[in-house]
């Protein structure tokens, strides 16, 4: 008979289960700073966890041929919050303690000549033991990787809708769970996916986002990828780095456009980076020579081609408005020199104006507005924001 199969020593381990255990948790609360620091619930469920590993293994010591008790087992005697509080690590350390506190008592344990074969026995069962919450942590990992990724997904989405505004406190504890920081500012990035953008090459794209950026998001809405990006400095660095982060991100999009949103001071308000990023992505296609990545707010005219309304009041808040309060003659400048084919000679002789005067006006309105008329792009913009507010206008006269 083998001697882990000896009906007294299986006796001696039985009688001493209690023992054991309690000089197994006396070994963990003097060595482990981590178990300490638990609530007194998780120590607990702790103190269950290594009597049904003691438990467990009285009971294979009856029958060392078959398998061992698995540590999926010895963890149905907690609650399954408890792998979430200890770590694979921490788990390890709970083995190695009762491997040693087994073979501290192995001599008052087996019957005289056979200590050699208890020792052997327990260091073959919390083997076995090891392996098996290896598994339990992978597949718990496996199964918390799936859940947080439809979480994500469903965060995202909400961003989307502007269910952030208003300071909504379920979505937040939801940003929270992810590993979002909630603060800093803000800015959405929207293209297409890769083909086809699997769950290794998406955990990628949020790895890469993370070290971009201080928070980061990413969801997949048919074929558009959108990545949430948020910053934890002041607002200058802020902004800078989320700008530089979307940057750098632009190449792990799919083929086509790739527009960012403007930076926005708060997740509250993550929604209007995230629609103006959209309706750029909509419009980009009139706008083929666009750089990529492109701003949401490059492509201005092009949104408002789509009837984006919040571009078409930005254009004219930035543009129009700003010229016609300048006067000067500033904004009927621009008016003829648009009008007349955008020809310096042919603007100065319609205002009766020397070219240089058209000159010195023209620089005047890219300093007030940003847009440089003498840019062929540029004056495309103002003269979409020129015609808008000359409707406006006529709207009000009405």
């Amino acid at each position: 008979m083998p001697t882990t199969g000896n009906p007294e020593n299986l006796q001696r381990v039985r009688e001493a289960g209690g023992l054991l255990t309690s000089a197994t948790m006396r070994r963990i609360d003097s060595e482990l700073d981590w178990y300490r620091a638990l609530s007194a619930e998780e120590r607990s469920w702790v103190g269950l966890l290594a009597q049904a590993g003691i438990t467990a293994f009285t009971q294979w010591f009856a029958d060392p041929d078959r398998p061992p008790h698995g540590a999926g087992e010895i963890f149905a005697a907690a609650p399954t919050e408890l792998a979430r509080s200890i770590s694979l690590q921490h788990t390890l350390q709970l083995v190695r303690i009762g491997v040693e506190v087994v073979e501290q008592y192995s001599d008052q344990l087996a019957l005289p000549g056979t200590e050699r074969d208890l020792r052997e026995a327990v260091l073959r069962y919390s083997r076995e033991i090891a392996f098996s919450a290896a598994e339990v942590y992978a597949r718990a990992a496996e199964v918390r990787g799936a859940w947080d990724a439809r979480l994500e997904a469903l965060v995202v989405d909400a961003l989307l809708r502007g269910d952030a505004e208003g300071s909504d406190a379920s979505l937040r504890s939801r940003m929270s769970a992810l590993g979002w920081s909630g603060s800093g500012a803000v800015l959405v990035v929207v293209g297409s996916t890769t083909a086809p953008l699997d769950e290794v090459r998406t955990a990628d794209l949020r790895r890469a986002a993370r070290r971009s950026a201080g928070d980061a998001l990413v969801g997949i809405h048919g074929d558009r990828l959108v990545v949430v990006l948020g910053g934890r400095g002041d607002d200058a660095e802020d902004s800078a780095g989320l700008l530089g982060a979307a940057q750098a991100l632009a190449p792990r999009f799919g083929d086509g456009p790739v527009v960012i949103g403007p930076v926005v001071p708060s997740v509250d308000e993550a929604y209007r980076s995230a629609r103006a990023a959209l309706a750029g992505l909509a419009a980009a296609a009139a706008w083929p020579q666009a750089p990529r990545p492109v701003h949401a707010d490059e492509l201005l005219p092009e949104r408002v081609l789509t009837g984006d309304t919040t571009a078409r009041r930005t254009l004219v808040a930035q543009a129009y408005r700003p010229l016609e309060q300048a006067g000067g003659a500033v904004l009927e400048t621009l008016s003829g020199y648009l009008g007349t084919g955008r020809s310096l000679e042919a603007a100065a002789r319609s205002l009766y104006v020397h070219p240089n005067t058209v000159r010195y006006r023209l620089r005047k309105v890219a300093e007030i507005t940003g847009w440089d008329p003498l840019d062929a792009r540029e004056s495309f913009v103002l003269q979409v924001a020129l015609a808008l507010g000359q409707i406006d206008g006529r709207r009000d006269d009405a």
